[in-house]
């Protein structure tokens, strides 16, 4: 399963890219918003980072943007992701998964510009998305889930259907909030998670790993080393 991490921050994706191995990067208008960046000017920065690391290319390191999302008929959603998608082949366009979101997005991916359909929310958005081609779909787990809603019910759904029809659409699972939903995800076959940098951070950690360490170090201190 693949990692990407949910930032628009540059300092925060160099340094997750760098240790965690994270393999792409999802990104929303809060993220742009908490960035203090404007929004065309993390779409450039990002770019001319991706050139400058050697990941420049539509199979590297894929990262997706969300364009405005007042936008609501597919002609307007189109002109946008297009603008956007033409600063590097990496980028995918985040499209809403509402009907004209649909409609635009198959346009899209005709045209060569890829897509993630988001804010997915039952396995019937998600079956759309697959049949339409995006690349990526975004059901979201963390919203559910704070909602009383089983996520996990719902995602391994969409895991079945797409394994069943052999869609060939990955699947981000969005809105990941801790270590024992990433597990969760892997296990039942989910392509890729998605989550803050905090979220990868606590899940690298297990409080008996700090025990043993404090363990270990003691023995070591009272042991002879000559």
């Amino acid at each position: 399963m693949k990692y990407f991490l949910d930032s628009a921050k540059l300092d925060e994706i160099k340094y997750a890219y760098e240790n965690y191995c994270i393999d792409g990067v999802t990104t929303n208008p809060r993220h742009i918003k908490n960035s203090g960046k404007p929004f065309m000017q993390i779409v450039k920065d990002i770019a001319q980072w991706l050139k400058e690391n050697d990941l420049e290319g539509a199979d590297k390191f894929p990262v997706s943007f969300e364009i405005n999302p007042h936008l609501d008929k597919w002609e307007d959603i189109v002109e946008a992701a297009r603008e956007v998608a033409s600063y590097s082949p990496n980028y995918a366009i985040k499209i809403p998964c509402t009907e004209q979101g649909l409609i635009a997005a198959k346009k899209l991916e005709q045209q060569g510009v890829r897509t993630n359909v988001t804010l997915v929310f039952s396995p019937s958005q998600a079956i759309p998305a697959a049949k339409l081609g995006a690349k990526f779909v975004s059901p979201f787990v963390g919203w559910k889930e704070n909602s009383g809603d089983d996520a996990v019910a719902y995602l391994q759904k969409i895991v079945n259907i797409y394994k069943e029809k052999d869609y060939k659409t990955e699947i981000i699972v969005a809105a990941v909030r801790n270590g024992k939903q990433i597990a969760e995800f892997a296990e039942m076959g989910a392509d890729i998670v998605t989550c803050g940098l905090d979220v990868y951070k606590a899940s690298f950690e297990h409080p008996f790993t700090t025990y043993g360490i404090g363990v270990f170090c003691e023995a070591w201190d009272s042991t002879v080393q000559e």
